[in-house]
């Protein structure tokens, strides 16, 4: 396992996400002043050497936000989507709003489009086909859900059903696809055990298990050969990065192998190309939090 620091220009840099589009590898994260802070922005790294070298490319604000968590998604027509959650600065009506930017070259991205219904953290978008099936929950206040929502074209967000788990508090998600279209979810919840979840279409009803552990920042693939790799926070013994393996039957985590990481970390981007996996995260164990590319040959 190869591992680097990418970037670390910025008081506080996390909250990652990492795509291959365009013979590039695409990298993007939260920059600002702190863990929450108003100046909260996206800078958009590109690498066209296999991750050896990135170099900044853009870098998006919103006037009225701390911009959270952001994730590409590559839509149908082949632009890149880029979108993730506002906090916004005025909260007298309304705490948070999901927004979503285009790109036909990665470089120069449209005006913030507002996505998704008030307070809906849009988490996670995936596609299946022409159709995509994303995830967001209920932030602000009570009562707390997870819903899921249909779109053909990455700005209008249909609901599924009112909620597909709101026993507890969850939250962050990964999402997959089986190769039979089954959706497959893993969950975060505060403070009980993540959850694996599974739904055939059209994904109104879920069936959900205990993976043994609490989780941070999923991300996670379905490997050609069936099986599903994880990169999440681990909160035993000592906060830390790691790639688990996911039981496809059972929904149970193992550990595999720790990333180079404590404290304030996780929130991982995976890309998978031949059998050489990249994956993007943020860590502050070296002081500073950090942005780190771990390549590795699965």
């Amino acid at each position: 396992m190869n591992i680097q620091c990418i970037w670390q220009a910025a008081t506080h840099n996390a909250f990652t996400d990492l795509i291959a589009w365009q013979d590039a590898l695409w990298c993007v994260f939260r920059e600002g002043s702190a863990h929450v802070s108003a100046d909260g922005a996206f800078r958009l790294l590109r690498s066209i050497d296999q991750g050896q070298h990135w170099q900044s490319v853009a870098l998006i604000t919103h006037p009225s936000a701390d911009l959270r968590d952001a994730k590409f998604s590559l839509l149908t027509d082949g632009r890149l989507m880029l979108y993730g959650a506002g906090a916004l600065h005025d909260n007298s009506q309304q705490s948070h709003q999901s927004f979503a930017w285009f790109s036909v070259d990665g470089l120069y991205w449209s005006d913030a489009v507002t996505i998704g219904e008030p307070n809906i953290w849009i988490w996670r978008l995936n596609w299946q086909q022409h159709q995509g099936l994303a995830l967001g929950y209920k932030c602000g206040g009570e009562p707390r859900f997870v819903r899921a929502y249909t779109t053909e074209n990455g700005i209008d967000f249909q609901p599924i059903t009112p909620d597909i788990y709101s026993s507890s508090y969850a939250n962050e998600s990964g999402l997959v696809f089986a190769t039979d279209g089954t959706a497959l979810c893993l969950l975060r919840r505060d403070p009980e055990h993540g959850l694996f979840g599974q739904a055939k279409p059209p994904y109104n009803e879920w069936h959900w298990q205990d993976i043994g552990c609490r989780i941070g920042g999923p991300q996670w693939l379905a490997l050609a050969d069936g099986r599903l790799l994880a990169c999440v926070r681990l909160y035993d013994e000592r906060i830390r990065t790691s790639l688990c393996w996911v039981d496809r039957h059972s929904g149970q985590l193992t550990e595999w192998q720790a990333l180079p990481s404590g404290g304030d970390c996780s929130y991982a981007g995976m890309v998978l190309q031949d059998k050489q996996l990249y994956i993007s995260y943020y860590s502050s164990h070296e002081g500073q939090s950090r942005i780190y590319l771990a390549t590795l040959l699965l």
